[in-house]
C-alpha cells in the first residue's frame, strides 16, 4: 500500500492539455512568470488521512493538488483577461465534475467536500519575475481508498 501520486498528479495535467485552453501545463509550482497566453500548472498541497472515509484495516488518504491558472495582466484587451480564464476554468470544473475517478485512479474527486474542504478555486494576482499575473487557483482535494495499513 501507498500513495501512488504520479498517475494522479499525470491526470490532472492530461485534462489540463485535453481542455485546449493552455499554451503549456507544468507539474510543478513554477519558479518563473509563465509566457504570453493561458498557462497552467498542477502540484501537491497536502496530504492527510480522510476523515469519515477510512475502514478498520487500512487509511483512506486525501491529496490535495493545487491547479493554478495563469495569465498576463498585460494581455490585450484587458476585458477578455477574466473571461479567458473562467472559459478555461469552467473546462477544468466540467473535466473533474465528469471524470471524478481520474480514470479509475482515485476513489473520487470530493466535490462536495465529503471529507474537509471541497472542490473550489479563489481568483486573485500574483506578482513573479516583476509581472503582474491574474490567476485562479483550483484546489482539487482527492480521495485516495487503502493507502496506508493499519495494524495493531
Amino acid at each position: 500500500m501507498a500513495l501512488n501520486t504520479q498517475p494522479i498528479l499525470d491526470a490532472v495535467v492530461s485534462h489540463a492539455l485535453a481542455s485546449g485552453h493552455f499554451e503549456r501545463v507544468n507539474a510543478h509550482e513554477p519558479t518563473s512568470a509563465p509566457g504570453n497566453g493561458l498557462s497552467a500548472a498542477v502540484w501537491v498541497d497536502a496530504t492527510e488521512p480522510a476523515r469519515g472515509a477510512s475502514g478498520l484495516a487500512a487509511t483512506t488518504a486525501r491529496l490535495t493538488l493545487n491547479v493554478r491558472l495563469y495569465t498576463s495582466m498585460l494581455s490585450e484587451p484587458a476585458d477578455a483577461i477574466d473571461p479567458r480564464l473562467m472559459a478555461a476554468h469552467d473546462a477544468l470544473m466540467t473535466a473533474y465534475s465528469a471524470d471524478f475517478t481520474l480514470g479509475d485512479l482515485a476513489r473520487c474527486v470530493d466535490l462536495l467536500g465529503q471529507s474537509g474542504v471541497p472542490l473550489s478555486s479563489r481568483a486573485g494576482y500574483l506578482q513573479q519575475d516583476s509581472r503582474l499575473l491574474r490567476v485562479i487557483t483550483i484546489t482539487l482535494p482527492v480521495l485516495v481508498n487503502d493507502v496506508w495499513e493499519q495494524t495493531p
